[in-house]
């Protein structure tokens, strides 16, 4: 064998092992430490990646708010009875701060009076939705045993007589002297405007005119009594 021939075996004998080097790394991957994942068969990198990331951790649990403590009874106390003041004064920005603080809209002072039946009463309409927005028992009496919707149809007042109305105010209660809203409405005023509207709205409202008073008359034959027409013919419509 020649130089020439033994030189050209080497260099083919190299070339077949850098060969084999190269197909055996590219088989086998890339070796530990280079930052690379191998995929299992069939799963994306990024698949194998995500399925070897820790859990996250679960939320901490967060114990709920502590209730307020109810104020004592003397507290409550004097904060309903400066609710009821506030209202009896028409103070609209103190009733609503009483009423924040935790006063109770159906609470009575001496007279029996509640800040919901006041307003009524009296027409105060800001005051009195602001407690019927915050629970105030409809149903509720004064001391004559009647309900906010009865002086309020007595004074005429015809807007506080629909918001009462819609307030779902029973509108045929009886109080003690045996009057009823409509009964009011006819027997202690003047037959007027404000009340000829007020007795259509009890009428819309469900009213019975046939209710009859302690001495035995109905509140038609109360109007036709007192020369008030225009009630006298609203009723009669009715019938």
């Amino acid at each position: 064998m020649d130089l020439r021939t033994s030189r050209t075996r080497r260099i083919h004998t190299g070339l077949l092992a850098v060969a084999s080097l190269l197909i055996l790394v590219s088989c086998s991957g890339a070796g530990p430490g280079t930052g690379a994942t191998t995929a299992a068969p069939g799963v994306p990198p990024s698949s194998a990646a995500a399925s070897r990331a820790p859990a996250p951790a679960p939320p901490e649990p967060t114990s709920a708010p502590a209730a307020p403590t109810p104020p004592a009874p003397q507290d409550q106390a004097a904060l309903d009875g400066q609710l009821v003041s506030a209202a009896k004064a028409n103070d609209l920005p103190r009733t609503a701060k009483l009423i924040s603080a935790g006063g109770n809209v159906n609470a009575k002072d001496s007279l029996q009076d509640s800040a919901f039946l006041y307003a009524g009463a009296e027409g105060f309409n800001e005051i009195l939705e602001l407690t019927l927005a915050h629970g105030a028992d409809v149903a509720s009496t004064n001391r004559y045993g009647g309900t906010a919707l009865i002086p309020a149809s007595e004074h005429g007042h015809v807007e506080t007589v629909r918001i009462l109305l819609a307030a779902g105010v029973p509108v045929n209660h009886v109080n003690n002297p045996g009057w009823t809203a409509m009964q009011e409405a006819v027997l202690l005023n003047n037959g007027g405007p404000r009340q000829q509207e007020v007795v259509r709205l009890l009428l819309d409202a469900g009213a019975d005119p046939d209710i009859r008073d302690p001495q035995g008359r109905t509140v038609l034959e109360n109007a036709s009594m007192l020369g008030f027409g225009e009630i006298v013919e609203l009723i009669g419509q009715r019938r």
